[in-house]
């Protein structure tokens, strides 16, 4: 089955406007008219993370419990499924109709090669790009290509797919070597290409020695890909998952780049301790934070990219009566960014598009065959605030504050640990519950799936076929008007 031929549909016509370029604050194409890039991430595609499908911990974990229930054949019988259902022409065409013109990619390092076989590129995980940017193409939609898991981890997170509580991309030049040349071989494969917008090399890096390593990096990648590829856009997170510029003030912009933000707000969160409800002390809020973000992006005068932003909503059986209001309240949340952004005419990229509905666009139907199965474990997962992601602490609240106390009593210097954006219960919450107890329920996941005929098997990755998903009419609403505006 691995060796079963990707659906790669035929490549579409170049993009009337060529090879996007960067002029000053202004994305334009080849005739010199402005495009500012509007649109979402297909997140848990080529990278999966556990609040988008539904299993605990990290993608690797994940696979290796899911390869030892289903044995090989199986096992590759339904990934090659999943990744073919989750994006595909239907998905291309809806987006489209919203009029979002961009789709930013993200994918996970292991896709094109093996740690014990680094520098060996597999040929399979560039068909899966060339898949998806055909059929992007094919609707009038560029392409961002992310990585979005680097060898090591760039950071932390359970999106690195590292497991681990070190960021060990920052402390071993092999894995920044590695990451370079997969760049190189993206960008000799890509740099014709006018369907692909540009190049995210590193998502959300966390360098906790104030930025120094993550410059450094960046200088070489930037060089090596002009080297190749001195045409496409390049985009550069800042630091500490994309918020925190304050390191790169007074140095001068790299050639052909443009700097990306990630601008969530905490209104559209569980943890707010307050409901949305656009007062002139929340907007206040929302624009000194967008502010403070941009203030690189205004120095050099540079375009701005906002890669990712957006709120969790909630669901009916999870979040109580009040669900639905608490969704109007993060859907004014959403507008009331957008607008923003239409003020300072930025290009975004909302985080998500698909999911099983939590924060996409769409979502897998709940009484489709993987939902309805996974439901009790998903809710499991929510109990035990397992995932970290929009994570509602309230039932682990007294199993944890004491915890937290102690931690702080004898470790005070936790308050200042890396990153200072995290409290002492993240801090935590992230060994804890995130890495050691979401492993511990990788057997509990697995066992799902254990006996599961290929029919069986089908079922559950076409629940993520786009006929098969639910749309989340708010969201697309506001996306849509946002979409129209022009500049």
């Amino acid at each position: 089955m691995v060796n079963k031929p990707i659906p790669i549909p035929p490549a579409p016509a170049p993009a009337p406007t060529g090879i996007l370029k960067l002029k000053g604050e202004e994305i334009i194409d080849k005739d010199g008219n402005p495009i500012i890039l509007k649109g979402a991430a297909v997140g848990g595609w080529m990278n999966m993370e556990n609040f988008i499908t539904g299993y605990p911990g990290h993608e690797t974990g994940m696979r290796e419990a899911l390869l030892e229930v289903l044995g090989q054949e199986k096992y590759d019988f339904f990934f090659a499924r999943l990744l073919e259902y989750f994006f595909d022409d239907k998905d291309a065409a809806f987006f489209a109709s919203l009029g979002l013109n961009c789709l930013r990619v993200p994918f996970n390092y292991r896709h094109f090669e093996d740690d014990m076989n680094p520098g060996v590129f597999k040929e399979r995980g560039f068909q899966w790009l060339d898949r998806i940017i055909n059929i992007c193409g094919k609707h009038g939609i560029y392409t961002i290509l992310d990585l979005h898991a680097a060898p090591g981890g760039q950071s932390t997170g359970w999106h690195c797919d590292s497991g681990l509580t070190r960021a060990l991309f920052w402390e071993h030049i092999e894995f920044q070597n590695r990451t370079i040349k997969l760049w190189e071989a993206l960008a000799e494969r890509y740099k014709d290409n006018t369907w692909v917008a540009g190049y995210n090399p590193l998502n959300e890096p966390a360098d906790s020695k104030k930025a120094q390593r993550l410059l450094a990096w960046y200088d070489r990648v930037n060089a090596a890909i002009l080297k190749i590829d001195p045409h496409h856009i390049q985009f550069y997170d800042g630091n500490t998952y994309a918020a925190d510029f304050s390191d790169f003030m007074g140095r001068p912009p790299m050639p052909n780049s443009v700097y990306a933000i990630h601008d969530y707000a905490g209104y559209g969160f569980p943890a707010s301790p307050e409901l949305y409800t656009a007062s002139s002390a929340q907007k206040s809020v929302l624009e000194k934070t967008f502010q403070r973000k941009i203030a690189y992006n205004e120095e050099i005068k540079g375009h701005i990219w906002n890669g990712e932003f957006g709120p969790v909503y909630a669901r009916e059986w999870a979040d109580g009566p009040k669900w639905e209001e608490i969704n109007k309240a993060r859907y004014m949340v959403l507008r009331d960014q957008l607008s923003i952004y239409d003020a300072k005419k930025i290009s975004w990229s909302i985080w998500l598009y698909k999911d099983i509905g939590f924060q996409g666009m769409v979502y897998a139907a709940p009484d489709s065959p993987y939902v309805k199965k996974l439901q009790p474990f998903i809710e499991k997962k929510k109990v035990l605030a397992a995932d970290a992601w929009g994570v509602d602490l309230s039932d682990v609240k007294d199993t944890f504050q004491p915890m937290e106390h102690w931690l702080v009593q004898n470790g005070p210097a936790i308050k200042k640990r890396y990153p200072p954006t995290w409290n002492p219960a993240r801090h935590l919450g992230r060994p804890v519950r995130n890495i050691l107890l979401a492993e511990c329920l990788y057997p509990e996941y697995a066992e799902y799936f254990k006996g599961l005929s290929e029919d069986e098997l089908e079922a559950f990755a076409a629940s993520f076929k786009f006929e098969n998903c639910v749309q989340r009419e708010g969201l697309n609403a506001v996306l849509r008007e946002h979409a129209a505006i022009q500049h």
